[in-house]
Formats: C-alpha cells, structure tokens, sequence
C-alpha cells in the first residue's frame, strides 16, 4: 500500500511522463508522418475542385470517406481502385437516378470536366498511406 506522499509522487510521476510521451508523439505526426501520409505536395487545382464539388453536393450525407460521413451509400475512400476512374465518371455525369441493390443515388448530372475534378479527388485520396485503413472485409463474414 502507498502512503499519500508515494501516491501522489506516483501521480505526478505517471502524469509527467504520459504527457512528455503525448506531446512527442504530436509533435513526430504533425512534422513527419502526417505530410508524407496525406501527399499534401499532390493536392493539385482539380484535387480542391473535386473536393469543393464533394462538399456542394453533401456527398457526406449518403457516403463514408476517410471514415467521415453516413452509412447509407458505400464507404468511398478507396473507390478510385476499387472501381476506376471511368466508372466513377460515369455515376457522376449520369443524367438519371439510379439504383444499387436498392438504394438510390442522386442524378447530378456533373460536367466532364466537374467529374475529372471529383475523381482527382478520389485519386488523391486513394494513394494517401492510411495505415490500412479502411481494413478488408472479413470474407468468412460475407458468406
């Protein structure tokens, strides 16, 4: 048992070294991991369009990218490998709701050029180092 003067030098102690600890830590992703990660030299003009059409359009709201948004249409994070880039124009320019396995996505009818700036956005978000996230599905779970 520790008396309250080695408790609180214990406390302390722990609360010291967690803390040197944390900020280290913060200090090592804010000025090596995060830069690298993230290709932050990549973000080109079409890269900020695309994410300023994201964001104008509330894709948010039905889709999960970077583990941000709703549940309600697929996770988009990796969608630039998983389905390309002429697919996604595809969907984005697309005049006509339509509906996979049943869930309806929003006719935007975006120009070439607006679906060129959304999938450089898409790529630049695929090629960012996640440290494996989002993970791959258990296949014994989707039997």
């Amino acid at each position: 048992m520790l008396s309250k003067k080695q408790a609180k030098a214990f406390f302390l102690g722990g609360t010291i070294l967690f803390s040197v600890i944390f900020i280290g830590l913060s200090v090592e992703t804010v000025t090596k991991s995060m830069p690298a990660q993230t290709n932050a030299d990549q973000i080109t003009q079409a890269v900020s369009r695309g994410k300023a059409i994201w964001e104008k359009n509330n894709c948010m709201g039905c889709h999960t990218i970077l583990g941000e948004g709703a549940y309600y249409a697929p996770e988009l994070t990796r969608v630039y490998s998983r389905k390309g880039e002429s697919y996604i124009k595809t969907v984005l320019m697309s005049k006509t709701p339509w509906a996979p396995r049943g869930r309806k996505m929003v006719a935007y009818g975006l120009s070439e050029s607006e679906a060129n700036d959304v999938v450089a956005f898409f790529k630049w978000i695929n090629e960012m180092d996640l440290n494996g996230f989002p993970p791959q599905p258990d296949p014994e779970l989707t039997k």
